[in-house]
């Protein structure tokens, strides 16, 4: 049975390690021996998972300040917890003799943790000559620095021998976000978008406008603006905004204070889809697999991508929704900054007149990465 180590570590939200886990779970059903290894904040866990789990001493950051890593009090890390992940992840690779070693995101991001990643693959490479190496990266990277750049495909080109690209070429190729050499797109395995195998959900029909953000507190102005849209827009129709767990909870109260009588204002909740699929409207940002949950759902969506700071991911995809007539971009700021005023309106429209659907995207990626492995586990030399 090939055995097969993950390394994740998600610093912001907690996309990273929800698509290492689909990832994880598709390995493992496919008959692989999987184990993954977290290095973010711990989140809740399924107890029938069919991989082994291994949680790291966290890190974190705060805002979109990604080169300052903190610990679980928000204080800097010092060189004691990186020299423990590091040698948590080395100590894994020797002893469990991975046939493949998968990072996600590195090394097209994750720079401050390149050490250990680097060292993870040293180890394994010691422990088993034949070793794979394969990136996993989402289907839209941050714009890099030409530098960066650089430096990636370097990384590639003397320890990968694959990247898994989790996402759909014919609706939003990497090249979207990150310009890929010849040397690169050579090596980029297209699985199609990751996710969990879709399961009938019974609709929770209320016809609600459903807002929602992920799980960290970077959905906050998006929040507060919906919560005011709701006031201008009258008792007509109810609102529930869903709050990740990232929110604080004073934040939480805030929300729930001012919000108005036919706005409800609630923790997030496991019936998400269920919700989703019965709403009227959803709000909500563009990461990844919120992307996959309105695809999922079929129902009417405004999508506001967060693009604090540096950050381009959420807007290259959610524009690429606009143009497939999956959802309809609205953006925080810009030449015209979104107000509770000009949310209404979009609300009114989309209630109304929401866009024609003029393509798919392939979300069966679990089942086309367990191809792609089983045919790089075969042509090893």
């Amino acid at each position: 049975m090939p055995r097969i180590l993950i390394a994740v570590t998600h610093l912001l939200g907690s996309g990273h390690l929800v698509r290492a886990r689909h990832l994880a779970r598709a390995l493992a059903g496919a008959g692989h021996e999987v184990t993954l290894a977290s290095g973010g904040m711990p989140l809740a866990t399924r107890q029938d998972e069919p991989f082994a789990f291994v949680q790291l001493p966290p890190v974190k950051v705060e805002g979109v300040d990604f080169r300052n890593l903190l610990d679980e009090a928000g204080q800097p890390i010092g060189s004691e917890r990186r020299a423990t992940r590091q040698a948590m992840l080395s100590s894994l690779a020797t002893s469990l003799r991975p046939d493949i070693v998968v990072t996600e995101h590195f090394p097209f991001g994750r720079r401050q943790l390149a050490g250990e990643f680097m060292e993870l693959i040293a180890a394994a490479k010691a422990a088993n000559p034949q070793l794979l190496v394969l990136s996993s990266i989402r289907d839209v990277l941050v714009a890099p620095r030409t530098e960066r750049i650089a430096e990636a495909e370097q990384r590639i080109a003397s320890h990968f021998d694959g990247v898994l690209v989790h996402g759909d070429a014919a609706f939003l190729p990497l090249e979207a976000s990150w310009p890929a050499s010849p040397e690169l797109a050579g090596r980029l395995h297209y699985t199609g978008y990751l996710a969990d195998a879709a399961a009938k959900v019974a609709a929770i029909d209320h016809g609600e406008i459903i807002v929602s953000g992920g799980g960290s507190a970077a959905a906050l102005p998006l929040f507060e603006l919906c919560v005011a849209a709701a006031g201008l827009l009258g008792q007509a129709r109810g609102w529930r905004i869903l709050v990740g767990r990232g929110v604080s909870e004073a934040a939480f109260a805030g929300l729930r204070d001012s919000a108005p009588a036919h706005v409800i204002v609630e923790w997030a909740r496991p019936d998400f889809p269920a919700l989703l699929a019965g709403c009227a409207l959803s709000i909500s940002q563009a990461g990844y697999n919120t992307v996959l949950d309105l695809v999922a759902a079929g129902r009417p969506a405004l999508v506001v991508p967060f693009d604090a700071g540096n950050e381009t991911e959420q807007a290259i995809r959610a524009e690429a929704m606009d143009r497939a007539g999956l959802a309809r971009c609205l953006r925080l700021d810009g030449e015209t900054p979104l107000t509770p005023r000009l949310l209404k309106q979009a609300v009114e429209s989309m209630l109304t007149d929401a866009p024609e659907r003029s393509v798919t995207i392939d979300r069966s990626g679990g089942a086309a990465v367990c191809g792609i492995v089983a045919r790089l586990l075969g042509g090893r030399g």
